[in-house]
């Protein structure tokens, strides 16, 4: 009997609470001390020794614990850029490292789950300095403020008694490392060394879809086929193919088949690649050391290999390597939905041809339910995280109304797993009703007015609301509350987006504030980002640019990128009318079924989304423009827009709304409205400044802010022009002003400030 300590990084929390890691897998524990903590992850390395004659590899003899130290500065990320925030944060990492028996040296970074080899122990501190602030750099200001939190870790051994031949485990791994490309390009499945992904990772489980993983081992193994996994996102493609994976593992190590499974990104095969002909050999490589390891190649996303490495499919990397899947020398396994590979058997028939699929199709309800429980079940009793039945029942029902486009269980699954991260961050003792109400809120963005059936909605209060954001505009007002109602009432058809509005008037009277206050409505409780998606239609005036809009091959385009990133949002489109007519086309789609589908059968999903275009036509035939008593004529806008548009475009529009010219009235209206979010800024807060505005300022900024051609447009440059740079003046001229009452007024044309007690 051999003996194998495994390094166990504990930290010990208030309340006798115990937190471990067993460093170089994915297990961790935590208890009410560090003995029960132990006990229980010998118990479970026992039983899988003992059922699976399998355990965890462990190269280091004696490991040791270090904290390293680094300074970073944590940034917020998306697509348009970073934001550092202004100060360095100094974050302690714990790092097991030491000698293998084999001469050279191992490190660990279990916060992290990521391990590296170094040959010279002068290496260290350079090496995993460099590591850990890479891999800090990509985590958001939430995540490294959670690793400051941890308290300090200590370092003990757990140790377990196992029969093992040393030569052949070293030779082994000696073998291994000869698989240069294999190695670099894809990822050994499933793993002897398991890494932690997360700290709550979902168990790789395919509940009620056995018959499958059968179906699967098959096709691999008795034929020895290419398999391709098919059915919509969320049926269970790729719990199918993990859990078939592992049997056909499991069976391979008993039965001395030698069987090896790689798991592969299509894009890395030709993101290194820089000369002509480079990524061919690559493949040819590949394809060698997989039959020389007696591998299966796992390709996740397989329609991408007809987007990468030439100009179309027939040029592409499926297009290479369908050669070798023709004659046996590549066996291939991956999953795609029924329009990917529809796409594939359109775009290249070939490739299509070279596999047999197994269709996963939707589990009925009862089904559905079976796996939530077990997934509950392993949440209690591996996670610590009771999930109670209310809590299951509401997420089932939720799922189904906002997110008809995944099928389950595996949104079921996934929406579950972040309720469980979520709560374990939070400490909480179960999921019930309200952590998946405030889940999904945070995840969607809408109020739990929508969501919960026992709140009622306040008429007065939701008119109240428009009315306060959107002046002078009762037919806006009235529409929006109108929309509000059945979406409500769960009345809007679910095929489609939740609306679809042309808003027509001339400029500045409120068309894009009225889009902004329905996103901060419908949207604006949980997301981060603005749930309002913008785009400015006068960028796509001519034929080609639809590319940049929608997309075309590889890279999607503006619309699609921004709907796939937020889904749950206001979609405007500013200016519609000076996009080109085949823009339009290209939308009908969106309009009438909530779905855009590009070339390879990738689905971009609308049906969480409401439409709002905007536009201008008609605006210059009406006879009056500004100020004026009589009612603006909507036959006017309506007449123009259907004459700029094709009938088929306007019948899939579900309203027409006119906005008109704004009074008097509502320009002063406008401009108390502005001057109460002045009030709010960050300048009159700090020094805790109140200021008030006497009525011939208010006056003033209205009649100057306000022009006939550009409605409120002007209004903001005149604030800012006529008051915000005079009263930045008068603060720099006072620097000791603060917590004070300023009153400003106009007089003799010109602007006074003077200060007040406050009351």
């Amino acid at each position: 009997m051999e003996k194998i300590n495994y390094p166990l990084l504990y930290f010990e929390f208030q309340e006798e609470t115990v937190l471990g890691i067993l460093v170089g897998t994915d297990l961790e524990v935590m208890d009410k001390d560090l003995r029960s903590v132990k006990s229980t992850l010998l118990d479970h390395l026992q039983k899988r020794y003992k059922k699976y004659d399998d355990y965890p590899l462990m190269d280091i003899a004696d490991p040791r614990l270090r904290l390293v130290e680094a300074a970073i500065r944590p940034a917020y990320r998306d697509r348009s850029g970073s934001y550092p925030l202004s100060n360095t944060q100094k974050v302690s990492i714990p790092v097991i490292f030491g000698e293998t028996e084999h001469g050279h040296y191992e490190c660990y970074l279990p916060l992290f789950g990521e391990s590296f080899y170094y040959y010279d122990s002068r290496q260290f501190d350079a090496l995993v300095q460099h590591v850990v602030v890479t891999l800090l750099n990509r985590y958001s200001p939430e995540k490294i403020y959670r690793l400051q939190m941890l308290p300090r870790p200590h370092l003990d051994v757990l140790p377990l008694k196992v029969n093992y031949d040393r030569d052949l485990y070293w030779s082994g791994i000696e073998y291994k490392r000869e698989y240069k490309v294999l190695n670099r390009l894809a990822e050994r499945t499933p793993q002897k060394k398991n890494i932690r992904r997360s700290m709550s990772a979902l168990p790789e489980a395919a509940w009620e879809l056995e018959d499958k993983v059968t179906e699967v081992m098959d096709k691999l193994i008795s034929t020895r086929s290419n398999v391709l996994a098919v059915g919509r996102p969320g049926t269970g493609k790729s719990a199918v193919l993990q859990q078939a994976i592992k049997k056909i593992a499991t069976r391979s190590r008993k039965q001395h088949l030698d069987y090896t499974f790689w798991r592969i990104l299509p894009q890395r095969i030709t993101a290194s690649s820089k000369y002509l002909g480079e990524w061919e050999e690559l493949c040819e490589l590949l394809v060698e050391e997989l039959n020389t390891a007696n591998g299966i190649l796992w390709v996740e996303d397989v329609v991408r290999l007809l987007q990468i490495g030439g100009e179309g499919p027939e040029d592409s990397v499926a297009a290479f390597l369908l050669s070798f899947l023709q004659q046996g020398k590549l066996q291939m396994l991956g999953e795609a939905t029924p329009q990917e590979l529809e796409s594939m058997r359109r775009l290249l028939p070939g490739f299509a041809e070279a596999f047999q699929t197994v269709v996963i199709e939707e589990l009925d309800e009862k089904k559905v339910f079976s796996v939530l429980s077990q997934f509950a079940g392993y949440a209690e009793t591996s996670l610590r995280m009771p999930i109670s039945r209310e809590a299951l029942q509401l997420s089932y029902r939720l799922l189904l109304r906002y997110y008809p486009y995944e099928s389950f269980p595996g949104k079921g699954i996934k929406f579950l797993g972040q309720c469980v991260s979520e709560g374990k961050l939070r400490q909480a003792e179960k999921i019930d009703k309200k952590a998946v109400f405030d889940n999904f809120v945070r995840q969607t963005g809408l109020p739990e007015l929508f969501l919960r059936d026992d709140l009622l909605l306040d008429t007065e209060e939701l008119q109240d609301y428009f009315n306060q954001r959107i002046i002078g505009q009762p037919a806006a007002v009235n529409k929006l509350c109108n929309l509000v109602k059945v979406y409500k009432a769960g009345l809007n058809n679910p095929y489609k987006p939740i609306n679809t509005l042309l808003f027509a008037g001339p400029t500045g009277v409120g068309k894009t504030a009225s889009a902004k206050a329905l996103a901060d409505y419908f949207f604006g409780k949980g997301q981060r980002k603005s749930p309002l998606v913008r785009i400015d239609m006068s960028e796509f005036q001519y034929p080609g640019q639809i590319v940049r809009l929608i997309g075309a091959g590889r890279e999607p385009g503006q619309l699609v990128r921004e709907i796939r990133e937020r889904p749950f949002s206001v979609l405007l489109l500013d200016e519609v009318e000076k996009a080109d007519p085949s823009i339009f086309d290209a939308l009908l789609g969106l309009m009438d079924e909530g779905v855009l589908v590009d070339a390879y059968g990738r689905e971009t999903n609308f049906r969480n989304t409401i439409v709002i275009m905007t536009s201008n036509l008609g605006a210059s035939n009406r006879k009056s423009i500004g100020f004026g008593q009589q009612e603006d004529d909507g036959a006017v806008y309506l007449s123009a827009i259907s004459r700029h548009f094709r009938p088929e475009f306007v019948n899939r529009l579900d309203g027409v709304v006119v906005f008109g010219s704004l009074n008097q009235e509502d320009i002063l209206a406008i401009t108390r409205k502005e001057l109460d979010e002045l009030r709010q800024r960050e300048g009159f807060a700090k020094r805790r400044i109140d200021i008030d505005f006497s009525p011939r300022v208010v006056s003033h900024i209205a009649s100057v802010g306000f022009d006939p051609r550009y409605g409120a447009r002007p209004l903001q440059r005149a604030i800012e022009r006529l008051l915000v740079t005079p009263i930045a003046n008068w603060l720099l001229q006072h620097p000791e002003t603060e917590d004070c009452r300023l009153w400003a007024d106009y007089q003799d044309h010109a602007l006074s400030v003077e200060q007040q007690p406050k009351p």
